[in-house]
Protein backbone atom coordinates (compact mmCIF):
# COMPACT_ATOMS: atom_id res chain seq x y z
CA UNK A 1 0.00 0.00 0.00
CA UNK A 2 3.28 2.29 0.69
CA UNK A 3 3.92 1.82 -2.90
CA UNK A 4 0.93 2.60 -4.36
CA UNK A 5 0.20 5.89 -2.01
CA UNK A 6 4.37 7.05 -3.10
CA UNK A 7 3.81 6.13 -7.33
CA UNK A 8 0.44 7.70 -6.70
CA UNK A 9 1.01 10.99 -5.32
CA UNK A 10 4.65 11.06 -7.35
CA UNK A 11 2.39 10.69 -10.33
CA UNK A 12 -0.34 13.40 -9.88
CA UNK A 13 2.26 16.07 -8.30
CA UNK A 14 4.80 15.48 -11.04
CA UNK A 15 5.33 18.88 -12.48
CA UNK A 16 6.40 17.60 -16.16
CA UNK A 17 3.24 15.71 -16.77
CA UNK A 18 0.87 18.63 -15.21
CA UNK A 19 2.26 22.16 -17.31
CA UNK A 20 3.79 19.21 -20.25
CA UNK A 21 0.87 16.86 -20.70
CA UNK A 22 -2.43 17.52 -18.51
CA UNK A 23 -2.51 20.79 -18.51
CA UNK A 24 -0.27 22.04 -21.61
CA UNK A 25 -3.75 22.79 -22.95
CA UNK A 26 -7.22 22.86 -21.69
CA UNK A 27 -8.67 20.37 -23.82
CA UNK A 28 -8.80 17.54 -20.89
CA UNK A 29 -9.88 20.02 -18.24
CA UNK A 30 -12.40 21.33 -20.03
CA UNK A 31 -13.75 17.82 -21.24
CA UNK A 32 -13.91 17.07 -17.29
CA UNK A 33 -15.89 20.51 -16.55
CA UNK A 34 -18.03 19.37 -19.13
CA UNK A 35 -19.82 16.33 -17.74
CA UNK A 36 -21.52 18.45 -15.31
CA UNK A 37 -23.33 19.73 -17.76
CA UNK A 38 -25.66 16.67 -17.00
CA UNK A 39 -26.18 17.04 -13.63
CA UNK A 40 -29.14 17.56 -11.45
CA UNK A 41 -29.27 20.09 -9.37
CA UNK A 42 -26.80 22.20 -11.47
CA UNK A 43 -24.62 24.06 -9.65
CA UNK A 44 -23.43 27.60 -10.76
CA UNK A 45 -20.23 27.10 -9.48
CA UNK A 46 -18.26 30.58 -10.58
CA UNK A 47 -21.74 32.15 -9.13
CA UNK A 48 -20.87 30.04 -5.71
CA UNK A 49 -17.18 31.83 -5.62
CA UNK A 50 -18.83 35.05 -6.52
CA UNK A 51 -21.12 34.55 -3.71
CA UNK A 52 -18.44 33.92 -1.21
CA UNK A 53 -16.03 36.87 -2.34
CA UNK A 54 -19.20 39.45 -2.08
CA UNK A 55 -17.62 41.26 1.23
CA UNK A 56 -14.25 41.23 -0.26
CA UNK A 57 -12.45 43.89 -1.92
CA UNK A 58 -9.24 44.52 -3.36
CA UNK A 59 -7.26 41.85 -4.83
CA UNK A 60 -7.85 38.15 -5.28
CA UNK A 61 -5.28 35.52 -6.48
CA UNK A 62 -6.35 32.18 -8.09
CA UNK A 63 -3.71 29.88 -7.55
CA UNK A 64 -4.11 27.11 -10.20
CA UNK A 65 -6.72 29.09 -12.02
CA UNK A 66 -6.65 26.62 -15.30
CA UNK A 67 -8.19 27.92 -17.95
CA UNK A 68 -9.60 30.50 -16.23
CA UNK A 69 -13.29 29.42 -16.20
CA UNK A 70 -13.55 31.25 -12.45
CA UNK A 71 -11.60 34.73 -13.15
CA UNK A 72 -14.02 35.00 -16.21
CA UNK A 73 -16.87 35.23 -14.23
CA UNK A 74 -15.28 37.55 -11.70
CA UNK A 75 -14.67 39.82 -14.46
CA UNK A 76 -17.96 39.59 -15.13
CA UNK A 77 -19.58 40.03 -11.72
CA UNK A 78 -17.21 41.55 -9.84
CA UNK A 79 -15.22 43.92 -12.19
CA UNK A 80 -13.80 46.27 -9.27
CA UNK A 81 -11.79 43.43 -7.97
CA UNK A 82 -8.02 43.13 -9.14
CA UNK A 83 -7.34 39.57 -10.24
CA UNK A 84 -4.27 37.47 -11.08
CA UNK A 85 -4.19 33.92 -12.43
CA UNK A 86 -1.36 32.04 -11.38
CA UNK A 87 -0.59 28.26 -12.73
CA UNK A 88 2.01 26.20 -13.50
CA UNK A 89 1.24 25.43 -16.89
CA UNK A 90 2.37 28.26 -19.80
CA UNK A 91 0.14 26.47 -22.08
CA UNK A 92 -3.27 26.79 -20.13
CA UNK A 93 -3.23 30.26 -19.15
CA UNK A 94 -3.41 31.47 -23.07
CA UNK A 95 -6.67 31.70 -22.46
CA UNK A 96 -6.76 33.06 -19.55
CA UNK A 97 -7.55 37.27 -19.28
CA UNK A 98 -4.80 38.75 -17.34
CA UNK A 99 -2.91 39.29 -15.68
CA UNK A 100 -1.04 36.28 -15.30
CA UNK A 101 1.91 34.09 -14.27
CA UNK A 102 2.99 31.09 -14.31
CA UNK A 103 3.68 29.98 -10.66
CA UNK A 104 3.57 26.83 -8.26
CA UNK A 105 2.01 27.05 -5.07
CA UNK A 106 4.80 25.64 -3.16
CA UNK A 107 6.29 29.29 -3.21
CA UNK A 108 3.97 31.70 -4.67
CA UNK A 109 5.64 35.16 -6.26
CA UNK A 110 3.57 37.63 -4.13
CA UNK A 111 3.94 39.47 -0.62
CA UNK A 112 2.86 38.78 2.66
CA UNK A 113 -0.66 39.97 3.36
CA UNK A 114 -0.98 41.04 -0.42
CA UNK A 115 -4.15 39.99 -1.86
CA UNK A 116 -7.51 40.13 -0.35
CA UNK A 117 -8.83 36.59 -1.06
CA UNK A 118 -6.96 33.28 -2.89
CA UNK A 119 -9.08 30.90 -4.41
CA UNK A 120 -7.08 27.46 -4.73
CA UNK A 121 -9.87 25.25 -6.50
CA UNK A 122 -9.58 21.73 -7.52
CA UNK A 123 -5.67 22.14 -7.40
CA UNK A 124 -4.24 21.49 -4.29
CA UNK A 125 -3.83 17.52 -4.73
CA UNK A 126 -1.31 18.75 -7.35
CA UNK A 127 0.83 19.97 -4.86
CA UNK A 128 3.59 17.38 -3.18
CA UNK A 129 3.90 19.06 0.14
CA UNK A 130 -0.04 20.51 0.62
CA UNK A 131 0.59 21.89 4.20
CA UNK A 132 2.95 23.81 2.93
CA UNK A 133 0.86 25.16 -0.08
CA UNK A 134 -1.79 25.58 2.46
CA UNK A 135 0.80 27.71 4.70
CA UNK A 136 1.24 29.77 1.26
CA UNK A 137 -1.85 30.56 0.66
CA UNK A 138 -2.71 31.89 4.67
CA UNK A 139 0.70 34.22 3.98
CA UNK A 140 -0.48 35.92 0.93
CA UNK A 141 -3.88 36.69 1.82
CA UNK A 142 -4.39 40.11 4.58
CA UNK A 143 -5.47 39.40 8.01
CA UNK A 144 -9.27 39.34 7.24
CA UNK A 145 -9.29 37.70 3.93
CA UNK A 146 -10.35 34.44 2.76
CA UNK A 147 -9.21 31.30 1.17
CA UNK A 148 -11.31 29.30 -0.53
CA UNK A 149 -10.39 26.01 -1.71
CA UNK A 150 -12.94 22.80 -3.42
CA UNK A 151 -12.46 19.37 -4.13
CA UNK A 152 -14.33 15.94 -4.42
CA UNK A 153 -15.31 13.64 -2.27
CA UNK A 154 -13.63 9.96 -1.87
CA UNK A 155 -17.30 8.61 -3.19
CA UNK A 156 -17.54 11.15 -6.37
CA UNK A 157 -17.83 9.20 -9.58
CA UNK A 158 -17.86 5.52 -7.95
CA UNK A 159 -19.70 4.31 -11.06
CA UNK A 160 -16.74 5.63 -13.36
CA UNK A 161 -14.69 3.90 -11.14
CA UNK A 162 -16.57 1.01 -11.39
CA UNK A 163 -16.24 0.87 -15.42
CA UNK A 164 -13.40 1.35 -15.72
CA UNK A 165 -12.31 -1.50 -13.39
CA UNK A 166 -14.87 -3.61 -15.13
CA UNK A 167 -13.57 -2.52 -18.82
CA UNK A 168 -10.19 -2.76 -17.59
CA UNK A 169 -10.33 -6.13 -15.99
CA UNK A 170 -12.21 -7.78 -19.44
CA UNK A 171 -9.50 -6.27 -21.53
CA UNK A 172 -6.54 -7.84 -19.23
CA UNK A 173 -9.19 -11.36 -19.06
CA UNK A 174 -9.58 -10.86 -15.09
CA UNK A 175 -12.43 -10.62 -12.98
CA UNK A 176 -11.85 -6.63 -11.39
CA UNK A 177 -8.59 -4.71 -13.66
CA UNK A 178 -6.76 -2.04 -11.59
CA UNK A 179 -8.39 0.74 -10.36
CA UNK A 180 -7.94 3.94 -12.37
CA UNK A 181 -6.11 7.05 -10.85
CA UNK A 182 -7.86 9.35 -8.77
CA UNK A 183 -6.93 13.41 -8.69
CA UNK A 184 -8.66 14.28 -5.91
CA UNK A 185 -7.46 11.31 -3.37
CA UNK A 186 -4.79 13.50 -1.50
CA UNK A 187 -7.15 15.98 -0.90
CA UNK A 188 -10.47 14.88 -0.49
CA UNK A 189 -13.67 16.83 0.80
CA UNK A 190 -13.23 14.37 3.61
CA UNK A 191 -9.21 14.96 4.16
CA UNK A 192 -9.64 18.85 3.61
CA UNK A 193 -10.91 20.08 6.53
CA UNK A 194 -8.39 18.41 8.87
CA UNK A 195 -5.15 19.59 6.60
CA UNK A 196 -6.71 23.35 6.05
CA UNK A 197 -7.78 23.46 9.88
CA UNK A 198 -4.40 22.96 11.11
CA UNK A 199 -3.65 26.93 9.78
CA UNK A 200 -7.22 28.01 9.67
CA UNK A 201 -9.36 28.52 12.34
CA UNK A 202 -12.51 28.81 10.74
CA UNK A 203 -13.11 25.81 7.77
CA UNK A 204 -16.82 25.98 6.48
CA UNK A 205 -17.57 23.09 4.01
CA UNK A 206 -20.13 23.70 1.40
CA UNK A 207 -20.91 19.64 -0.24
CA UNK A 208 -22.78 20.07 -3.50
CA UNK A 209 -24.49 16.55 -4.05
CA UNK A 210 -25.86 15.58 -7.57
CA UNK A 211 -26.52 12.93 -10.25
CA UNK A 212 -25.28 13.06 -13.57
CA UNK A 213 -27.39 11.29 -16.05
CA UNK A 214 -26.11 10.83 -19.45
CA UNK A 215 -27.83 9.29 -22.60
CA UNK A 216 -24.65 8.83 -24.85
CA UNK A 217 -21.86 7.29 -24.05
CA UNK A 218 -19.55 10.26 -25.59
CA UNK A 219 -19.36 12.70 -22.50
CA UNK A 220 -18.27 9.72 -20.19
CA UNK A 221 -15.58 8.82 -22.19
CA UNK A 222 -14.48 11.75 -23.04
CA UNK A 223 -14.25 12.44 -18.96
CA UNK A 224 -12.33 9.26 -18.69
CA UNK A 225 -9.68 9.55 -21.86
CA UNK A 226 -8.88 12.98 -20.04
CA UNK A 227 -7.18 11.02 -17.77
CA UNK A 228 -4.74 9.80 -20.78
CA UNK A 229 -1.48 12.39 -19.17
CA UNK A 230 -1.45 9.26 -16.63
CA UNK A 231 -2.22 6.68 -18.84
CA UNK A 232 1.04 4.93 -17.87
CA UNK A 233 -0.18 5.09 -13.76
CA UNK A 234 -3.03 2.80 -14.91
CA UNK A 235 -1.29 -0.82 -15.31
CA UNK A 236 -3.53 -1.37 -18.43
CA UNK A 237 -3.55 -0.69 -22.25
CA UNK A 238 -5.44 2.51 -22.09
CA UNK A 239 -6.81 2.90 -25.07
CA UNK A 240 -8.09 -0.52 -25.62
CA UNK A 241 -9.54 0.11 -21.83
CA UNK A 242 -11.54 2.99 -23.21
CA UNK A 243 -12.66 1.32 -26.04
CA UNK A 244 -14.17 -1.42 -23.87
CA UNK A 245 -15.54 1.09 -21.57
CA UNK A 246 -17.37 3.01 -24.15
CA UNK A 247 -18.60 -0.71 -25.46
CA UNK A 248 -20.00 -1.65 -21.51
CA UNK A 249 -21.77 2.47 -21.84
CA UNK A 250 -23.72 1.49 -24.73
CA UNK A 251 -24.69 -1.56 -23.82
CA UNK A 252 -26.02 -0.27 -20.51
CA UNK A 253 -27.29 3.23 -21.92
CA UNK A 254 -29.69 0.82 -24.66
CA UNK A 255 -30.72 -1.77 -21.79
CA UNK A 256 -31.58 1.60 -18.96
CA UNK A 257 -31.80 4.21 -21.28
CA UNK A 258 -29.30 6.41 -19.32
CA UNK A 259 -25.78 5.57 -17.25
CA UNK A 260 -25.76 7.71 -14.02
CA UNK A 261 -23.34 8.98 -12.16
CA UNK A 262 -23.35 9.96 -8.47
CA UNK A 263 -21.36 12.96 -7.51
CA UNK A 264 -19.94 14.74 -4.56
CA UNK A 265 -17.86 17.56 -4.55
CA UNK A 266 -17.58 21.06 -2.69
CA UNK A 267 -15.89 24.24 -1.67
CA UNK A 268 -14.20 24.98 1.64
CA UNK A 269 -14.40 28.56 3.06
CA UNK A 270 -11.42 29.79 5.41
CA UNK A 271 -10.91 32.49 7.15
CA UNK A 272 -8.63 33.00 10.82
Amino acid sequence: MTDLSANHSAAVTDRAILAGRAYKTDHDLAARQSLYQWQTPRYDLPGLVVEQLRQTHGAVADVGCGNGKFIKRLQEDRPDLRLLGLDVSLGILAGVPGPVAVADAAGLPLRSASVDAALALHMLYHVEDIPGAISELDRIVSEHGIVIASTNSDRDKAQLDHLWEQAAGEVLGVERGPSRISLSARFSLEKAPLLLGQVFAKVETIKLPGTIAVRDPEPVIAHMTSYRAWAGQHDVPFEETIGRAREILTAHIDRHGAFEITCLGGFLVCSR
